[in-house]
């Protein structure tokens, strides 16, 4: 490891600009609240057609996490749940499974205002590299109309069924 690189979550911090200041840590109960916002982030676009009124809203989108987070516990319960930090300051999560015989990225999501800087590909980037210096390959799923789409495309990564909502993709190596 060259001395730009900073190891962070078993991720290395290698790509040149802001994600240089990422880094990586566990998610604590601490964090409830904040993934709660995270996840509310992605959900934006979603719910700003329904007329529903703030509290609505609210209640609908704690609901909905805490059943991801349940699921994500009952089907990855040995995944890596960690807080993407940019400066030290949380900006997102990625939730990572390598117990198996290939990594899963369970979910990766940042605040909208850290998107498209970079951070997300460097992420990816390092999981990439992480799984080919071990020989596995990365598997995720991700929705149909998502600009994270492109990304996963360019870094390598095949599409291997679908249900017309989500893709599942593959990268081999």
């Amino acid at each position: 490891m060259n001395g730009a690189e900073k190891q962070q979550g078993g991720l290395a911090r290698s790509s040149p600009g802001p994600a240089q200041l990422v880094s990586l840590r566990a998610a604590t109960p601490d964090d409830d609240e904040f993934l709660l916002a995270v996840f509310a982030s992605t959900r934006s676009d979603e719910l700003a057609g329904l007329a529903w009124d703030p509290s609505q809203t609210q209640a609908f989108i704690k609901m909905q996490f805490s059943a991801q987070s349940q699921s994500y516990r009952a089907s990855y319960p040995s995944a890596e749940n960690q807080i993407i930090l940019l400066a030290d300051q949380p900006i997102g999560r990625i939730l990572v499974d390598r117990t198996g015989e290939e990594f899963v990225l369970v979910d990766i999501a940042i605040l909208p205002e850290h998107r498209n800087g970079g951070v997300g590909s460097a992420l990816m980037k390092d999981l990439v590299r992480e799984a080919a210096s071990r020989s596995k390959p990365v598997r995720l799923h991700v929705l149909n109309s998502s600009p994270a789409l492109r990304l996963y495309e360019r870094l390598g990564f095949s599409p291997i069924s679908g249900d017309g909502v989500y893709l599942e993709m593959k990268w081999a190596g």
